[in-house]
């Protein structure tokens, strides 16, 4: 292996063979892997970034490179002219120090940014599936356009731990993924991606609703909170649950009945289509004034329907102020 004037590798030398990293064709080193991905070879010294940046533009894969606690700082590693950036995938670059790295369209899928320095950074459009994210230093990097797929690893992990059955490594997987998104919500809320960072929110709030103990009151009220609104980020969902409870109790005013000035509005198998009809459309019209609470006077429920009057309209309630906060904190954004 050539050595540079400070002794220091640079990966580039003649070897008596390639190494033993599938697909590496840098030569090896006396334990068969080359410089780069022998995690026993030392990466602290001055010029490991400009080695780095050679081996790059030397055509060699990056993928799997052992650069735990390497100093990287401003290194330049943005593939001009190309629609793909360097391949990192598999990399290790635990505590690495990564500060202003230009790492634009780089490829970090299941690379492990375990607690790296990356503020500063220029990140846009990097591939991060399933890298290792925890305690990652983010800073005022640039996120947009990044690849962080639907989900992080450790996610992954926990959802793999649940259909196992194991949890206690369900639990863990879940502070962790909790822990990583809350800390790209924040960063994606500094740099100004609100609809990212809404994102993150729902998958921090859905982790922390999974280490809840089953069946819990808590885990009950958590759920019902993501399938109302998704936590306040999807007020469509509330349009939804409206309609949903609209319908429902439309239908059950049309089973049970309900009065108006000329008789009870109900279901009668007895007439026709058109009759049922219109008898269905004046108990969808009783729905909609109880769910909105507007209460005109001009129908009425009777018997148990009272009932189902009385709990659609404090549901209504409840709903209508619900998409009120929602929509104003989307808008507002």
């Amino acid at each position: 292996m050539d050595l540079d004037e400070d002794g220091l590798g640079n990966g580039l030398g003649n070897g008596l063979g390639n190494c033993a990293y599938l697909g590496c064709k840098l030569p090896e080193m006396p334990s068969g892997l080359c410089f780069w991905h022998d995690p026993d070879c030392d990466k602290s010294g001055p010029n490991i970034r400009q080695d780095l940046e050679d081996v790059a533009r030397s055509g060699a894969s990056l993928s799997g490179f052992r650069l735990a606690r390497a100093d990287l700082r401003d290194i330049n590693l943005n593939r001009g002219g190309s629609k793909e950036g360097y391949d990192l995938s598999k990399a290790d670059l635990y505590r690495a120090d990564l500060r202003g790295a230009h790492l634009f369209q780089a490829n970090l899928t299941d690379a492990s940014l375990m607690k790296a320095h990356l503020e500063e950074a220029n990140l846009n459009h990097s591939i991060l599936r399933g890298a290792n994210l925890l305690g990652v230093v983010l800073g005022n990097a640039k996120t947009e356009h990044a690849d962080w797929g639907q989900k992080i690893r450790q996610h992954h992990e926990a959802d793999a731990a649940r259909a196992a059955g194991e949890r206690a490594a369900e639990i863990s997987s879940c502070t962790e993924a909790e822990e990583i998104y809350r800390n790209l919500r924040k960063q994606s809320e500094s740099t100004g991606h609100f609809e990212t960072a809404g994102a993150f929110f729902v998958l921090e709030m859905t982790m922390r609703r999974y280490q809840m103990r089953a069946l819990s009151l808590s885990r009950l009220f958590s759920k019902t909170v993501d399938l109302f609104c998704g936590y306040g980020e999807r007020p469509f969902r509330v349009v939804l649950v409206s309609i949903s409870v609209i319908l429902s109790c439309a239908l059950l005013y049309f089973a049970f009945g309900i009065t108006d000035h000329a008789g009870i509005v109900i279901f009668d198998p007895a007439t026709g289509l058109a009759e049922n009809s219109m008898s269905f459309l004046n108990v969808l019209y009783f729905s909609v004034v109880t769910f909105t609470t507007l209460g005109y006077g001009d129908m009425s429920p009777i018997g148990i329907t009272r009932l189902i009057a009385a709990s659609e309209a404090f549901l209504g309630a409840f709903v209508l102020a619900l998409f009120v906060v929602v929509f104003v904190k989307k808008m507002t954004r």
